[in-house]
C-alpha cells in the first residue's frame, strides 16, 4: 500500500509512520497547568484527521515540571519531552523543530489562552500547501480578545513599531500560537539570531523577506493574569532585537534572498521593504556625516579659506560616508570593488562640490561672511545633495549587474 503524504488526512485502512503535526508547548515552571493543558491539546488532537503528537519543551524548569512531564510521555503515547539546560522560547523552538520528522510544526503557550477551536484553520493552509507559515492574531478582523487595556496598548504599540521599522505586514507577532512547515523551518530557523521571546517577530520578519506567504487566523484570546513574563524587559529586549534585525537586514548580513531561492519563491519578492530600510540607515549615515562636516568646517574655517575649508571638510566626510553607506546602507563586504566605489563616489562628491562651493558664493555675494551663516547654508546644500547622492549611490555607485553584493558566509 502506499502511504498517505504528509499534506494527506490518512484514508482508512492505510497505515502510515508519517506525523503530520508536532504541537510543541514550551514551558518554565508550569508544574500547576501543564497536565490540564496537554489533556485538553490532546483531546482536541484527536478528533482531526491527522497523524500528531505534543512535545513538551522543558526550559530548566527548577519546579515538578520535569516530572510531571516525564509521567505524561509515560502515560500517553503521544507525548514526548525534550529537556533543556538553559530558559528560551526561541531556543526551545530551534531545538524541537529542526529535529522534528512532522510534516507541520505547531507551538502554543502552556496557559492555552488561544482557544484551541482556531488549531484547525491554523495547519490546514500548511498542509495543503497553499502557505508556509501561519499566525494566530490577536488584532485582526474577527478575534475576540479579553484582556487589560495596559497589555493591548503594549500590543498594539509594538505592532506598529514593527510596521515602521521593519516594514512588517503581519498583524500579531508575539501571539503564542503559530504553525510552520517543516522544510520552511529548516531553511528560516538557522537564520534566527534570538532565543527568547524576540523569536517570534525575527522568524516572521525573515519569512517575509525571503517571500514566504503567511496565513493569519483570527483567534480567541483570554490573557492569563498570572503570566510571569516580564513586560518591560521584553519590550527593551524587543527594541534590541529590532534594531539588530534592522542592520542585518539592511547591510545584507542575512541572506533572505537565498533562502527564497532554494524554496523556489519569486526573487523580486526576498528583500522586500529593503528601500525603506535603506533610506533609514542612509539618513542616520547622513546625519552623521552632516555634523562632522559642520565640525570640520568650524575648525578649518580658521586657517583655511572658507572655500578651502568646505573642500578638506567634504573630502573627509565623503570618504567617511561612502565608507559607512557602502557597508551599513547597501551591505556590500569585503575589498572587491572598493576602489571603484570611491571613485564613483568621488564623481558624486564633484558635483556636492560644486553645489555647495555655489551656494557659499552666493552667500558671499550678498555680503555675508559670517561663519555660523556659512555653516547654515551649506548643510543646507548638503542637504540638497543628500537626494542625489541615494539616488546614484543606489543606481550606480554600489551597482554591479543586477545584484549589489552577495553576503558573506
Amino acid at each position: 500500500m502506499t502511504a498517505a503524504q504528509p499534506w494527506e488526512a490518512p484514508r482508512p485502512g492505510v497505515d502510515t509512520d508519517v506525523t503530520t503535526l508536532e504541537v510543541v508547548i514550551p514551558v518554565y515552571n508550569e508544574e500547576r497547568d501543564l497536565e490540564a493543558s496537554v489533556a485538553r491539546v490532546l483531546e482536541h488532537l484527536a478528533a482531526l484527521p491527522w497523524t500528531s503528537r505534543v512535545t513538551i519543551a522543558d526550559n530548566a524548569s527548577t519546579d515538578g515540571t520535569a516530572v510531571i512531564a516525564r509521567r505524561l510521555a509515560h502515560t500517553h503515547a503521544g507525548v514526548r519531552v525534550v529537556h533543556l539546560a538553559e530558559k528560551g522560547r526561541g531556543r526551545a523552538l530551534k531545538k524541537v523543530w529542526l529535529t522534528s520528522d512532522a510534516a507541520v510544526l505547531v507551538y502554543m503557550d502552556v496557559d492555552l489562552s488561544t482557544d484551541l477551536n482556531a488549531l484547525l484553520p491554523l495547519v490546514a493552509p500548511l498542509i495543503s500547501g497553499h502557505s508556509d507559515l501561519a499566525i494566530g492574531s490577536r488584532l485582526g478582523r474577527g478575534s475576540r480578545v479579553e484582556r487589560g487595556p495596559k497589555r493591548e496598548l503594549i500590543s498594539r504599540c509594538y505592532n506598529l513599531l514593527l510596521r515602521g521599522a521593519l516594514r512588517a505586514r503581519f498583524s500579531d507577532a508575539q501571539c503564542g500560537f503559530k504553525a510552520i512547515r517543516a522544510d520552511v523551518a529548516r531553511e528560516v530557523l538557522p537564520l534566527v539570531e534570538d532565543d527568547a521571546w524576540f523569536f517570534d517577530t525575527e522568524l516572521l520578519v525573515l519569512a517575509e523577506r525571503a517571500g514566504l506567504r503567511i496565513h493569519e487566523v483570527p483567534v480567541d484570546w483570554v490573557d492569563d493574569p498570572d503570566s510571569t513574563v516580564d513586560i518591560v524587559r521584553t519590550a527593551v529586549d524587543d527594541l534590541r532585537g529590532i534594531a539588530r534585525l534592522g542592520r542585518g537586514l539592511v547591510s545584507g548580513r542575512v541572506p533572505v534572498a537565498d533562502v527564497a531561492e532554494r524554496l523556489g519563491r519569486a526573487s523580486a519578492d526576498a528583500g522586500g521593504g529593503r528601500l525603506g530600510l535603506q533610506v533609514a540607515m542612509f539618513t542616520m549615515v547622513g546625519v552623521a556625516s552632516t555634523l562632522a562636516y559642520a565640525v570640520l568646517y568650524l575648525l578649518l574655517r580658521g586657517p583655511l579659506s572658507a572655500f578651502g575649508a568646505n573642500l578638506v571638510a567634504l573630502v573627509l566626510t565623503t570618504l567617511a560616508n561612502t565608507a559607512a553607506n557602502r557597508r551599513l546602507t547597501f551591505g556590500v563586504r569585503g575589498r572587491q570593488h572598493a576602489v571603484r566605489h570611491h571613485v564613483r563616489g568621488l564623481v558624486v562628491f564633484g558635483i556636492g562640490l560644486g553645489v555647495t562651493s555655489g551656494a557659499l558664493w552666493l552667500l558671499h555675494a550678498t555680503g555675508h561672511t559670517h561663519h555660523g551663516a556659512e555653516v547654515v547654508v551649506l548643510t543646507v546644500a548638503n542637504l540638497v545633495v543628500t537626494v542625489l547622492r541615494f539616488v546614484a549611490m543606489r543606481t550606480w555607485v554600489f551597482r554591479r549587474g543586477r545584484v549589489l553584493s552577495r553576503p558573506a558566509r
